[in-house]
């Protein structure tokens, strides 16, 4: 691959509603647009870090530095066959996993392009035409604007329902989604909110025959998952503890969860999450496709990933106006039929970048050539 420059855009784009989790509030999706330009194409790809270190400890800022001073003079300076080559060229620097997945995800566009190739087929994907999908809904001010939205998520047609919790705000929220919908499939994401001697309360939730318990204790742990695990009839879900396959192999010896949020920006780039897949299926754990407010440039990416096989429960990846009055890609992503959204099957992403509202919401471009 002839990489000819590449561009970063700090791009602030308003949501349709404010989304509320354990850790915060955000109103915008402050984000990063990277742009590789080759001989004969252009990929995009998106960086999927927030404004601030609340999810995990990088961020829109954090990830433009990385990647204005060490991730893209690097890639400049490589020789690139296949956007694989991106992670070896990266693994000298520690951490920074969303920057990097951002620009593997923007070569691996281009390298689809090149080839006539959907990003699904270039991926490996075996010919998934669609893909079911969940609604992820955050905190809210109250239990009635909650069972609003969980009955518009029902009417819609969404595969699962996930709700996010808190301490305080938990047990009775699932009570009141149970005694208003019924069975309807529901999990719950608690973003690391609890300690283990809150065990008490997250078995209280088993009662209510939820698919997952997401992430109720630390980023960083494993060992108390697993002694929660223990405790628990209703299956633990790690998303920000799994960072590398080895993370999930680890999971898994130790008893610490059953199933795993696999987001390619999490764990550095759509390379590392078919690895980390594979990992999941090796070791019997149920696998999904999360994502993270993304444009649709990130969810675009999101969708062909959840293409590859292996992957058991339906993916958090509502269409574009469930977020934004107004998406960067054309055509939006939209439902398929109630509850799935169909893979992209044109070149790369599988849909063209709106360039003229990208210079409008661009807060900051630069770019930077090789040499």
């Amino acid at each position: 691959m002839d990489i000819r420059r590449v561009t970063i855009q700090r791009l602030r784009m308003p949501l349709r509603r404010p989304f509320a989790t354990s850790y915060g509030e955000d109103a915008h999706k402050d984000c990063l647009l990277v742009t590789v330009d080759t001989v004969d194409a252009q990929g995009y790809g998106e960086c999927s870090a927030f404004a601030a270190p609340l999810y995990l400890e990088e961020t829109t800022s954090t990830a433009w530095h990385v990647l204005r001073d060490y991730f893209i003079p690097a890639l400049l300076c490589a020789q690139i066959v296949a956007p694989t080559d991106v992670r070896a060229i990266l693994r000298r620097f520690r951490g920074h996993r969303m920057a990097k997945a951002a620009l593997e995800a923007a070569v691996w566009d281009a390298y689809a392009k090149e080839r006539g190739q959907s990003l699904a087929t270039a991926l490996g994907a075996n010919g998934v035409l669609e893909i079911p999908v969940g609604v992820s809904l955050g905190l809210q001010a109250d239990e009635d604007a909650l069972l609003g939205l969980v009955g518009d998520g029902i009417r819609s047609g969404y595969r699962r329902i996930k709700i996010k919790i808190e301490p305080g705000r938990d047990v009775r929220l699932v009570s009141a989604v149970r005694a208003a919908y019924g069975p309807v499939e529901l999990s719950v994401d608690a973003n690391s909110a609890y300690s283990l001697s809150d065990a008490g309360t997250l078995r209280a939730l088993d009662e209510h025959s939820l698919t997952m318990i997401e992430q109720p204790l630390a980023e960083d742990d494993l060992v108390d998952h697993a002694a929660l695990q223990a405790q628990l009839d209703t299956p633990l879900c790690l998303d920000e503890s799994i960072r590398t396959g080895d993370d999930a192999r680890k999971a898994a010896q130790l008893g610490a969860c059953r199933i795993v949020n696999i987001k390619a920006a999490r764990v550095g780039g759509l390379t590392e999450a078919r690895e980390l897949q594979a990992v999941c299926a090796k070791r019997g754990l149920d696998a999904w496709c999360g994502g993270m407010l993304e444009t649709g440039v990130g969810r675009l990416a999101n969708l062909a990933l959840a293409a590859l096989p292996g992957f058991t429960m339906p993916a958090d990846m509502a269409p574009s106006a469930h977020y934004f009055a107004e998406d960067i890609i054309e055509p939006e992503v939209v439902f398929a039929r109630p509850g799935v959204i169909a893979v992209p099957r044109g070149p790369g992403i599988g849909a063209r970048v709106r360039t003229d509202l990208v210079a409008r919401l661009a807060q900051e471009t630069l770019v930077i050539l090789p040499g």
